[in-house]
């Protein structure tokens, strides 16, 4: 459900991670093993949430974090997150970085980060009531990606227009075989390059491209 070349997010982005999984008893925060964590971005639209983005990451490093952010915010744009050590270097990857520290503030954390932490109780209860909890690991990626293409056109006024595009990026895109599905590939493998043109030979005319999708 990507769409190859995507617009970045822009303007004011609220960031911040959650963790998707059953609860534990011990290990709490940014240290917990065994959920998945997912970094999620999330547009300010005025006092509402423009479109979102999401990603699952092996941890909440500084490598992990900017990775992301580069893949998912236009430089430039402002990125509001909490005082966390790994967005320390927003700034010098171009981005103006707002920080509201936590800690020691009568707020909760879904009061001073509101849009982000919205986003995430959707998400939670998506996967929660639609898929009953039963998402692995392995698989996660796929269902943010499906929950993305929902919420970003969630004001769409044509929703038969949303299958029309659903099949337009789908010849855009290498097929993602049962194989692929079930082994569990890595981002790279799953969210592979646009198909390429057939290089022209001898004697043998092109088929003309039956679809042109931006």
């Amino acid at each position: 459900m990507v769409r190859p070349g995507r617009e970045l997010l822009s303007g004011r982005v609220e960031v911040d991670e959650c963790y998707i999984g059953a609860p534990e008893e011990e290990l709490r925060g940014r240290g917990n093993l065994d959920k998945a964590l997912v970094v999620v971005a999330v547009e300010e639209n005025g006092a509402g949430i423009g479109r979102i983005r999401f990603r699952q990451i092996p941890d909440a490093s500084s490598s992990a974090l900017n990775g992301f952010l580069l893949e998912s915010v236009v430089p430039g744009s402002v990125i509001h997150t909490d005082g966390w050590q790994g967005y320390k270097k927003a700034k010098s990857l171009g981005y103006e970085h707002e920080v509201t520290v936590l800690i020691g503030k009568k707020e909760e954390a879904s009061e001073l980060l509101p849009r982000v932490h919205l986003v995430i109780s959707l998400l939670r209860r998506w996967l929660m009531g639609t898929h009953q909890g039963a998402v692995s690991h392995k698989h996660l990626d796929y269902y943010l990606d499906e929950f993305t293409f929902r919420f970003n056109r969630r004001k769409s006024m044509s929703r038969g227009r949303l299958f029309y595009r659903l099949v337009q990026q789908s010849v855009v895109i290498k097929p993602v075989t049962l194989d692929m599905i079930l082994r569990g590939d890595t981002e790279l493998e799953r969210k592979q390059a646009p198909r390429k043109k057939p290089a022209k030979e001898k004697g043998i005319t092109p088929v003309p491209s039956q679809a042109n999708v931006a």
